[in-house]
């Protein structure tokens, strides 16, 4: 079973996303920062996705970055708000949760292709 991180400081958000990634059979861990992400992952916990509100960008950017290299991250921003380079997609909001778990499907399925 895939995992997916949904990091966001927005727990309304991360909250729909992980209930609705959970319904289509995706674990989905819930994190309020980057850092938290960062630890996990040193713990020993790798996803398969990353889902990141860019309010969440500030700490542990760089271990992102790092983490971009292996995993597709999916970045929800506020209008005229720059995302990083490195992101394997960028969606603006206002979007829904099914567009956000459509995308993530959508990056999943590419992995396993």
């Amino acid at each position: 079973m895939p995992i997916v991180f949904v990091i966001g400081e927005d727990w309304t958000l991360r909250g729909l996303v992980r209930a609705e990634l959970r319904e289509h059979g995706v674990e989905a861990l819930g994190m309020e920062t980057a850092d938290e992400a960062a630890r996990a992952v040193a713990a020993g916990t790798m996803p398969s996705a990353l889902v990141l509100d860019a309010t969440s960008l500030r700490g542990a950017l760089s271990a992102l970055e790092l983490l971009s290299r292996s995993v597709p991250v999916v970045v929800v921003a506020s209008p005229g708000a720059s995302a990083p380079a490195w992101a394997a997609a960028v969606l603006i909001k206002p979007v829904s949760v099914g567009e956000i778990v459509a995308r993530v499907e959508n990056l999943l399925q590419g992995l396993v292709a």
